[in-house]
């Protein structure tokens, strides 16, 4: 019986603002070519979790594949968070964080190759106040970004860039964050504190150098100012941040308590205002097709 007998792909048809009729075709052919049965599901943004566990539930799919981006990979690592299921990422939205982060092409033949292939890796996932993150979670500045990139009517790259002046301009920074980890409390002002699993956020930027998605750790990166010359040199492939512009905390847990409710987004969706949150890793909980 061929390992991959049965896949389910699951589309989000808005994600990235692009079409995914050329991606769903040459999946076809694929999975045609090597005799796999094919399911395919297209998100709506209502019941998506409830139809897929139904689903799945009634397919024996040896695989999912996800054609969307970092929140829409995040939807289905909570689908199979109960579930032995390799997931094969292809990448379609406006940033692709994580397949960045796991090396996965954005090159749709390339990405197709690697969702169908035999290499799995089990990544880590956090649990941040019962929901999961994949990637990497925020307060602060980056989460205002997102929200009025949410609420603007443009999208992909284009869309953040345009919202970025409105959002300095409007933002409330800086921000005070109280930080417990095992290792004990630290205060400290900042733009942004990021809950990251990975090394980079999805533009590219290298904000957290010593950052793995299966080390069994996360990193709570804490930048203190805004500063376009220490920004861009994120953008560099070996950039090691300055202390006076970011410092960060390896661990297994946190506690992060803010002065005020401020913006929060998870691998990329906005998630309203929080005065705290709590976090611990859970380490492999997924396995990736890389």
């Amino acid at each position: 019986m061929n390992q991959l007998s049965n896949i389910l792909l699951v589309v989000n048809p808005i994600s990235g603002n692009t079409d995914k009729g050329d991606l769903i075709q040459k999946i076809e052919s694929r999975v045609a070519q090597k005799n796999i049965h094919l399911k395919k599901y297209h998100t709506t943004g209502k019941g998506d979790v409830e139809k897929i566990t139904e689903l799945l539930n009634s397919f024996e799919a040896h695989r999912v594949l996800v054609a969307g981006g970092d929140g829409t990979i995040k939807m289905l690592a909570e689908t199979l968070r109960d579930q032995n299921i390799p997931l094969g990422i292809l990448p379609t939205g406006s940033a692709n964080g994580l397949a960045h982060n796991l090396g996965i092409s954005e090159i749709l033949d390339e990405a197709i190759e690697t969702a169908l292939g035999d290499r799995l890796q089990e990544i880590d996932a956090i649990c941040i106040d019962n929901d999961l993150c994949l990637h990497i979670a925020d307060l602060g500045l980056n989460a205002e970004l997102i929200k009025n990139y949410e609420n603007g009517q443009i999208r992909g790259k284009i869309g953040y860039a345009l919202q970025a002046v409105p959002t300095l301009i409007n933002s409330k920074m800086p921000f005070s964050f109280e930080i417990t980890t095992d290792e004990g409390t630290i205060h400290q002002e900042g733009i942004l504190l990021g809950i990251a699993n990975a090394s980079h956020y999805g533009t590219g930027a290298r904000v957290n150098p010593d950052g793995k998605i299966n080390d069994g750790k996360f990193e709570v990166l804490i930048f203190k100012k805004f500063d376009v010359i220490d920004i861009a040199q994120t953008l560099q492939p070996e950039n090691e941040p300055d202390a006076d512009f970011m410092e960060f905390v390896a661990t297994t847990r946190v506690k992060i308590r803010c002065k005020q409710a401020i913006p929060f987004q998870i691998d990329g969706e906005y998630y309203g205002e929080v005065d705290q949150v709590e976090a611990y890793v859970l380490p492999n909980h997924l396995q990736i097709a890389v």
